[in-house]
C-alpha cells in the first residue's frame, strides 16, 4: 500500500487506515474480541499503518483491544487516540462531560500509554472542542507531552478554522480528523482550506457516511437502539428513503468504474488531496479487502468533479448528529 504524508509533518501513514470505534462502541454490542485482534492483523498484513481509536470508545475497552492487538507491530504502525472526555456523575456514569482541562489531559495521556501498551502516543487528538478551556491551553498540555516524549504528534477533532489556527500558533498541528465524505460535505466550505493552507493533515472519518454510501443499507433499514445512527436525522426512515438518491448517484459511477460504491466514495477522497487520509472502519474482512481496494481506483480530475456535480444536485434531508451532538462540533 502506498504511503502518505499527513500535511507538513514527518508523520507518514498508509493511504488509507482504520477506524476501530465500531469494534467495540456505536454501532450495536462490542464484537468478539479474538475475532477483532484477527481483523487488525489482516489490515496490517495488507499494509494499513494506521489506526484510530479513543479513550471514549467502550469506553477504554477499545484503546486496550487495539493495544494487544497491534503490540506485536510496535514501531510499525501508527496509533491515534483521542482524549477530552470524562464520566458525567450527573448521567448515569455515561462519558457525556467534556473535560480538557491541562490536569486532565496529563492524567488520561497516562492511562491511554498503559491500554495501547506504548511508550509514546502517535498522534493524540482533542475528540471535540471544550468551550471551558481555551484552546490555547489545550495545546499547550500536549505541547508538554510532546516535551516530555509521551506524545508525538497533536491533533484535533471536528474544530472550526479559527480554532484550528489559534491552537496551530501554540503546538504545530499535525492532522484534523473530522468527518467527511460524498454524504457530508460541510469541511469544503472553510476547514479543508485552512488546514491546505496551514500544512495540516486531514483525516476524514465515516468516509462511508455511516455506511450508507456503501449501497448495502437499504432505503428501509431500521437500527437497533443500540446503534447509534437509530438517534441520527439523517437515518430516520423518511430521510434514508429521500437520501438514497445520493447511493443511486454514487452506484452509477461505481458502474462505470467496475467498483463498488464504496469504492468509488473512498476513491474520491483519495483524489481530493494527497494530505487526505480516510479512516473506513469495518468488523469483517471482505468489507476491508473491499475498502482498501479503493486505492486502486483512479479517479481523474474531471471525474472526480463530475462526481462531485452529480452529488451535490441530491438535496440531503436531515441534520448529521442529535441536537446534543450537533453543538459539540465547529467550534
Amino acid at each position: 500500500m502506498r504511503k502518505r504524508t499527513l500535511g507538513k509533518s514527518n508523520l507518514e501513514v498508509s493511504e488509507t487506515g482504520f477506524g476501530c470505534m465500531g469494534m467495540s462502541h456505536s454501532y450495536g454490542p462490542p464484537k468478539d474480541k479474538a475475532e477483532m485482534i484477527r481483523l487488525l492483523h489482516a489490515a496490517v498484513d495488507r499494509g494499513v499503518t494506521f489506526f484510530d481509536t479513543a479513550e471514549v470508545y467502550g469506553p477504554l475497552i477499545n484503546e486496550e483491544l487495539v493495544g494487544e492487538a497491534l503490540e506485536p507491530y510496535r514501531g510499525k504502525v501508527v496509533i491515534a487516540t483521542k482524549f477530552g472526555w470524562e464520566a458525567n456523575p450527573g448521567d448515569s456514569g455515561k462519558w457525556s462531560a467534556l473535560n480538557s482541562r491541562p490536569e486532565h489531559i496529563r492524567a488520561v495521556a497516562e492511562g491511554s500509554l498503559k491500554r495501547l501498551r506504548v511508550d509514546a502516543i502517535d498522534l493524540y487528538y482533542q475528540h471535540r472542542v471544550d468551550l471551558n478551556v481555551p484552546i490555547e491551553d489545550v495545546a499547550g498540555a500536549v505541547k508538554d507531552l510532546i516535551q516530555q516524549g509521551k506524545v508525538k504528534h497533536f491533533g484535533l477533532s471536528e474544530a472550526a478554522a479559527q480554532t484550528i489556527r489559534r491552537a496551530h500558533v501554540i503546538q504545530p498541528i499535525t492532522a484534523l480528523q473530522s468527518e467527511y465524505s460524498l454524504f457530508f460535505r460541510e469541511p469544503e466550505s472553510e476547514v479543508m482550506p485552512t488546514l491546505e493552507e496551514l500544512g495540516i493533515g486531514f483525516v476524514p472519518f465515516s468516509p462511508l457516511g455511516k455506511g450508507f454510501l456503501t449501497g448495502k443499507m437499504p432505503a428501509d433499514t431500521t437500527f437497533d437502539k443500540t446503534d447509534f445512527r437509530s438517534t441520527l436525522p439523517k437515518f430516520s426512515p423518511e430521510n434514508m428513503k429521500a437520501n438514497y438518491a445520493l447511493v443511486d448517484v454514487v452506484s452509477r459511477f461505481a458502474d462505470q468504474k467496475k467498483a463498488t460504491p464504496a469504492q468509488i466514495s473512498l476513491a474520491w477522497l483519495l483524489a481530493k488531496g494527497t494530505w487526505i487520509v480516510p479512516i473506513p472502519g469495518t468488523t469483517k474482512l471482505d468489507r476491508l479487502d473491499e475498502n482498501l481496494g479503493a486505492a486502486n481506483i483512479e479517479l481523474t480530475t474531471d471525474e472526480a468533479r463530475e462526481l462531485e456535480e452529480a452529488s451535490s444536485k441530491v438535496k440531503l434531508q436531515g441534520n448529521r448528529y442529535s441536537p446534543f451532538h450537533e453543538q459539540l462540533v465547529g467550534r
